[in-house]
Parts: structure tokens; sequence; C-alpha cells
């Protein structure tokens, strides 16, 4: 009986282990499986340390996402829309509140909506409104019929997207 009784502990002691270790390995997995941008963005590189892309490109007023990938292991996900007002607008596609889940923003009408929070942020206030859950604000140059986005700035938001 006492062999019995052993061969039960032992054999819950595994379990605890074989849980803790699953476990262990989930949480440490999935940094790596975060990465649940739904949007597709279009791969792009920059030319002369600026990405370009001709206005006719945004003349619907549809969102479109970009991805540079900087570094095997570094991307930068950002966006350019047409807002409301007419304006050409760029941000990355992240917020600093909600940049660890890695999901984005999607388009609503006149709106952008973080996929992770819901939150909705008018077109027409991309580049203006700071913090938060607004999506991060990047400069844009227009000029001879393109867009200009410098890569530095690009770059510089490298840190919501490790």
């Amino acid at each position: 009986m006492i062999k019995l009784y052993t061969k039960k502990f032992v054999g819950s002691v595994n379990c605890l282990t074989l849980s803790v270790c699953l476990f262990s390995i989930i949480m440490t997995a999935q940094p790596i499986f975060s990465w649940s941008f739904t949007t597709p963005a279009l791969q792009v590189s920059p030319v002369n340390g600026a990405f370009e892309f001709p206005l006719a490109q945004f003349g619907d007023g549809k969102i479109k996402h970009f991805e540079y990938k900087h570094a095997p292991n570094q991307a930068v996900r950002f966006f350019i829309v047409r807002s409301a007002d007419g304006v050409f607008r760029a941000a990355l596609d992240a917020c600093e509140v909600c940049y660890r889940a890695k999901k984005g923003y999607v388009q609503d009408g006149d709106n952008v909506v973080c996929i992770n929070c819901g939150l909705k942020f008018r077109t027409d206030k991309i580049s203006q409104a700071r913090g938060g859950c607004n999506p991060v604000p990047l400069k844009i140059k227009v000029q001879n019929g393109k867009i200009l986005v410098n890569q530095n700035d690009v770059l510089s938001g490298l840190r919501y997207f490790r």
C-alpha cells in the first residue's frame, strides 16, 4: 500500500512539473506570437533616406499600411491616409498604450480604430493629437506630387514594434 501511495505522489509531482514547464513555455513564447496585425502592409524600402509615395495612391481616402524591415528582426509599421479634410497624414501603426498588443489600426469611415481597445480617432486629427491611444504621429512632406516620409522618423518608432 505504501508503494501505491508513493506512485500517486510521484505521478502528481510529474504532472505539476509538466504543467509548470508548459506554462513557462507558453508565457515565454507569447511575445513571439503576439504579432497579430490583421491588416496587411506593403513592404517598403527608403530611397535616399526617405520613403516616397505618389499622391494618387491616397486619392481614395483609404488608409494604406506599410512595413519597413530595417533588419531581420526589426520591422516598423506605419500608415498614410488622406483625411476627411483632404490633408495627407501619417502615423505609426501603434500607440503609446496598446503597442504591446501589436494589432494596429483599421479604418472605419472618417475614423481609424485601434484594433486592441476599439477607440476611434478622426482621420483629421492624425499627426496632430498625441499621446494615449492616438496613433504615434509621423512627419511628412508633400512635394513634386509625392509624399515623403523620413527614414529616421520611421526608425524612431522602432521601440513600439519590439
